[in-house]
């Protein structure tokens, strides 16, 4: 059987500290961050309200562009679908295809106002039957796809008794690489705009490290219900480059059963949603409520001086070849749990670590 391991590894990093680009569109760069309300839909008969939060978000990408249109606008990470799914098979109804017609709806915004939209939408294909996907969609001028960014992988260990069961990178591992390549273990969609790669990952530096070593300059960073806003700025200080993270807001009004709307700016789930520049430089930061946030930024003064990260690998590699992970990858190659319960019982088992939840 084909593992990863057969497969030899292209060149993806330049020696010489440059990167592969394409011609820009112009000088600078314009990004909107539209930070919108997350509304679950009904996992057992999900298409009334996934029509109303399509509707909802064409509607908030017309009021973001109306008025001081931008080249990139950003969401959060299931504008589509929210959150409350129990099992497999309710993902598997709230999920779309990637021709779907929300998506094919999104795309002609794009293609409307010129621009590329970026946001997170659980995924399903006919190649990866019973699996779901969380990923980030970048759709553009065109009124087409340019990318799909799946999520590399997931925080395993942190819940007791529950796991994501959505299919990651790193679950299927070895089939993933057979059937599209390394490359696209970590992808970097190059654009007219910049080189802009996606990702809800969080905690996980070396893999924004990864992307500005492939020639990253726009890191897209998804989250819905809630973040470290300081994890992203450092992410920009610490790969130099720009960092866009867009939050859901909070939902006020008859469907905000939690905060009175007096309380909302001390909860740090919500919002937060930022722009910030190659050494941390907050560009654009929204509070808790919907807004948009823009800034514009000098692409092609930043890539004229720009180059990958400069670090000490020879120092550092023998220490990281030592590593073992807490869980093995390809986890959900041949088994998909049905619920996140069955996943973190699943996975204790496969841990090569300690873990404290199920032994205390």
């Amino acid at each position: 059987m084909t593992t990863r391991n057969d497969i030899p590894v292209p060149r993806m990093v330049r020696k010489d500290g440059t990167y592969p680009t394409v011609d820009l569109r112009r000088d600078k760069v314009s990004i909107n961050i539209v930070q919108t309300r997350t509304r679950p839909v009904d996992p057992d008969d999900p298409e009334p309200l996934i029509r109303d939060n399509l509707d909802y978000t064409l509607n908030a990408i017309d009021k973001a562009q109306g008025k001081g249109r931008a080249d990139l606008v950003c969401f959060h990470e299931f504008p589509l679908q929210g959150g409350g799914r129990k099992n497999r098979e309710q993902y598997l109804k709230v999920a779309r295809y990637p021709e779907s017609g929300e998506i094919e709806a999104i795309a002609l915004k794009a293609k409307e106002y010129d621009c590329y939209i970026a946001f997170g939408c659980l995924i399903k294909e006919e190649d990866w039957p019973g699996h779901v996907m969380n990923m980030q969609i970048l759709v553009g001028p065109q009124g087409n796809i340019v990318d799909r960014h799946w999520k590399q992988r997931a925080k395993r260990g942190t819940f007791r008794h529950s796991e994501q069961i959505t299919t990651c990178i790193y679950d299927v591992f070895d089939r993933f690489v057979e059937m599209y390549g390394w490359d696209a273990v970590i992808p970097v969609a190059r654009t007219d705009i910049g080189n802009i790669a996606m990702s809800p990952v969080q905690y996980e530096p070396e893999l924004f490290r990864a992307q500005a070593l492939k020639g990253a300059e726009i890191l897209v960073r998804p989250a819905t219900g809630g973040f470290r806003w300081e994890d992203t700025q450092m992410c920009s200080y610490h790969h130099d480059v720009y960092t866009v993270v867009v939050n859901n807001s909070l939902n006020i009004g008859y469907e905000n059963k939690e905060f009175f709307v007096e309380n909302a700016p001390r909860n740090d789930w919500v919002g937060r949603s930022s722009i910030f520049g190659p050494k941390g430089e907050v560009l654009a930061k929204a509070g808790p409520f919907e807004t948009r946030r823009r800034a514009v930024i000098d692409m092609a003064a930043y890539r004229e001086r720009h180059r990958i990260p400069d670090f000490h690998i020879s120092m550092y590699r023998h220490v990281f070849d030592q590593y073992e992970e807490r869980y093995q990858p390809n986890t959900w190659t041949d088994y998909q749990p049905d619920n996140a319960r069955e996943a973190a019982d699943y996975l204790h088992k496969q841990a090569a670590w300690h873990n404290f939840w199920y032994d205390y």
